[in-house]
């Protein structure tokens, strides 16, 4: 793995240094935008450790961020809650661990539709497990406080981007570049390609896992249609695919992008946000596939010696 930077490593530590004080200073308001953007940013990187460098489209997220949250409400009440986010995340990773050994054997369109398929069957199975026991929907009394929660985000999301940074850099992010770009060359000059999707794969839904038990401790109650909304996967692809979809900067800048989109639009037309937002994604797939961070920081795609 090439050492990270000093400059890097100084500009990444002052940024969350600086962000970490932002309760003291700013407004509710600010701190729920600034909450929502760390969110998406830890979503992104997310995704971008498994579909940026592998290939491998996924519209399935929304899965582990869900089954985050219903872990976090299961537990309330009996468990601390910071000690069940990181339950959450690694009960996310091995549902991705058993999902993904099937799964992984087909890609492309097939691979996109498993994953949106395997999201909405949690969803619709959760659904009538609550049914079952008599829950349409579960709350949370006593959660911490917006500024706690924020602070967990943003540790998530600094996490999340240093976790792609590695990866990136490293000998298996490598392997998964060269995944992409021809699996069955990659298996043949020695790369365990079967191990390192499966890992990538787990690795990807351990963060959006915690994400998932942070926000149903900030929304305050859990839902399974809310909390398993395909519109979760939609924007972490739409963010991803924006910002650059194997860079580290690449998920910060698209969510920077989108949120700010969001906030222009979404509260006061919802129909233009997701038109926008439709035709934002068509035009960076057609014209800047590499996206917004290629665009602004250039450089060439580094080569594994």
């Amino acid at each position: 793995m090439q050492p990270v930077p000093i400059r890097t490593s100084l500009i990444f530590v002052a940024v969350i240094g600086a962000a970490s004080f932002l309760p003291q200073f700013g407004s509710e308001y600010v701190v729920a935008v600034a909450l929502s953007f760390a969110m998406w940013v830890a979503l992104a990187q997310s995704w971008t450790v498994l579909c940026g460098m592998t290939g491998y489209g996924s519209f399935g997220h929304a899965a582990f961020y869900g089954m985050g949250a219903y872990v976090q409400v299961l537990t309330w009440g009996t468990l601390s809650p910071w000690l069940s986010v990181p339950l959450a995340g690694l009960v996310s990773c091995l549902f991705a661990l058993a999902a993904g050994y099937p799964a992984l054997k087909v890609r492309g369109p097939y691979f996109v539709m498993l994953t949106f398929g395997l999201a909405e069957f949690l969803k619709f199975s959760i659904i009538g497990i609550e049914a079952t026991l008599g829950q349409f929907s579960r709350l949370i009394i006593g959660a911490p406080s917006p500024n706690a929660l924020y602070l967990a985000m943003l540790g998530l999301a600094a996490a999340a981007t240093l976790i792609t940074y590695v990866v990136s850099n490293s000998r298996f992010g490598y392997g998964l570049r060269a995944i992409r770009e021809e699996e069955q060359a990659a298996e043949t000059i020695g790369i365990p390609v079967a191990r390192y999707k499966l890992t990538a794969f787990g690795l990807s839904a351990f963060i959006p896992g915690m994400v998932g038990a942070v926000m149903a401790m900030r929304l305050s109650y859990f839902e399974p249609s809310q909390a398993f909304d395909a519109l979760i996967s939609f924007n972490i692809v739409v963010m991803a695919m924006i910002g650059g979809s194997d860079d580290a900067r690449g998920p910060l800048l698209g969510a920077l992008f989108l949120i700010g989109l969001s906030e222009l639009l979404w509260a006061r037309a919802p129909q233009v946000y997701m038109i926008v937002l439709g035709a934002l994604l068509v035009f960076f797939v057609l014209f800047a596939p590499q996206g917004l961070a290629k665009q602004l920081f250039g450089g060439a795609r580094r080569r594994a010696t």
